[in-house]
């Protein structure tokens, strides 16, 4: 749960690196006087999208094994067996 936090979170954050990465490459500086005019707003509202977009294809795509039954782990001849889904 916490990756996915912490993915979230970095794509949130996907459109301040790339305006810092177009003022360092136009401006040669990403100084925090340039961060002033920054469009934050927009920003904000950009990376709220990406994570909105980001959760809706995860909660599509993700295996559904609802019906499954899982086996823990377990030793078998000496060897430890991974757990499954069955």
């Amino acid at each position: 749960m916490l990756r996915v936090i912490v993915v979230h979170f970095l794509l949130f954050l996907l459109p301040f690196i790339a305006y810092g990465v177009w003022l360092m490459i136009v401006r040669r500086s990403a100084s925090a006087e340039n961060w002033r005019d920054a469009p934050m707003l927009w920003l904000s509202l950009i990376g709220g999208v990406i994570v909105i977009v980001s959760l809706v294809m995860l909660a599509s795509f993700e295996d559904d094994n609802a019906d499954a039954t899982y086996t823990p782990m377990q030793y078998e001849n000496g060897k430890l067996v991974p757990g499954k889904l069955e």
